[in-house]
């Protein structure tokens, strides 16, 4: 089973910055898809980022140039870096794994992101 916790949420300014870090356990972390997902009140909810083992990434097309994914294999840590944060990039941000070794996806508790204009 893995575990995923969450931390780095709060309130912030548009046009501000936050960075998300989410903590694994439960699994081989090197042998994880890592991600970020967010639900906005009223809306589905949405990938944001992903990030492979060896450091490959992909983002929906509304935070390109804004959001950075990283990962710490040594660490066991995946971080969501946002800048130039938008009103539309409040939500719950969830943190997401997908273990190869038994095909599960797992997403953590959430934290709540919020940018007033």
């Amino acid at each position: 089973q893995v575990q995923l916790v969450e931390s780095g949420g709060g309130l912030v300014q548009a046009g501000g910055s936050l960075r998300l870090s989410c903590a694994a356990s439960g699994s081989i972390f090197s042998n994880m898809v890592m991600g970020w997902d967010r639900q906005a009140p009223g809306k589905q909810r949405e990938l944001v980022a992903r990030i492979i083992s060896g450091g490959s990434t992909n983002y929906v097309d509304s935070v390109k140039g804004r959001f950075t994914i990283s990962r710490d294999n040594a660490k066991n840590t995946v971080y969501l870096q946002m800048n130039s944060l938008k009103p539309e990039d409040t939500a719950v941000y969830y943190c997401y794994a997908f273990a190869i070794a038994n095909h599960q996806n797992y997403w953590g508790q959430g934290t709540q992101v919020t940018v007033s204009s």
